[in-house]
């Protein structure tokens, strides 16, 4: 088979887990549920004969089971697996389509070379999006304000950041704490606008990192060294942003597309 991976995309190998525990199939149920009980990761296990997947054994086909069965008569056998070569957005899609947490990986002769995972998925999602983003803001920047801007990569304090967006949604800041709890969290964008650091991008994220006691953050940083009039620092101001303080956090339910959505429906009804 040949694969072609010379278009840059990440690929599933470089993003798995290449050190996979394994149960035997001739392991019973006992055995099994007592390593997932002992274990805060695994909620199941591929099923292998010498390196050859023959199944996957999660908790939930442990429940009904017998203890003294052995795991090839409880294991699920036809299961999902992905290669290594495979576009991670690829391996994405599956995993968020059918509900599994984990992919077996197996290679061309059908040996099982690794285990790519949701938060896997989830960090190569974040690891690629954002350098494009930054490049992109620079250039925009330099063509408005015609200032040659530099980037850098640190750790800025959450206090000294001004936001530039006066509002979040209660319900992603749950999933950016959850990102955040499990190092998952991409860095935020900041603006260093001559010593003034302007919150470009990730307000959420500060937000949720704010509630976890969390006071320092990594951040691609576009700096300009002399302060210029930006449009985003007048917004800021207008709206009187401050401060992470001065961001209006909004409960969902009353988002503006959920409320359009609502009022079609009693418009149609």
């Amino acid at each position: 088979m040949h694969h072609a991976s010379d278009d840059g995309k990440p690929r599933v190998k470089e993003y798995m887990t290449r050190d996979v525990a394994t149960v035997s199939p001739d392991a019973t149920v006992r055995e099994v549920a007592t390593r997932i009980a002992e274990s805060n990761d695994h909620s199941g296990f591929p099923v292998c004969e010498r390196r050859r997947v023959e199944g996957f054994i999660s908790a939930q086909d442990l429940l009904l089971s017998d203890d003294d069965d052995p795991i090839f008569r409880v294991m699920a056998t036809d299961i999902i697996v992905a290669h290594p070569e495979m576009k991670v957005t690829d391996a994405a899609r599956v995993i968020l389509r059918s509900g599994i947490r984990k992919l077996p990986v197996v290679d061309d002769a059908g040996n099982l070379v690794g285990i790519i995972s949701n938060s896997d998925v989830i960090r190569s999602q974040i690891e690629r999006a954002t350098p494009e983003k930054v490049v992109k803001l620079m250039q925009t920047l330099e063509n408005i304000h015609n200032v040659e801007f530099s980037q850098e990569r640190r750790t800025v304090n959450l206090y000294e950041l001004i936001p530039t967006q006066g509002r979040v949604y209660a319900d992603e800041l749950e999933g950016r704490r959850y990102e955040l709890e499990h190092g998952l969290a991409e860095p935020l964008v900041v603006i260093d606008n001559g010593g003034t650091l302007l919150l470009a991008d990730g307000h959420h994220r500060t937000l949720a990192a704010d509630r976890l006691g969390i006071d320092e953050m990594d951040a691609y940083v576009v700096v300009v060294d002399r302060r210029i009039d930006l449009g985003m620092a007048r917004t800021a101001e207008k709206e009187g942003l401050e401060s992470l303080e001065d961001i209006e956090i909004v409960d969902y339910a009353r988002h503006p597309l959920v409320e359009t959505t609502e009022r079609l429906k009693s418009d149609q009804g």
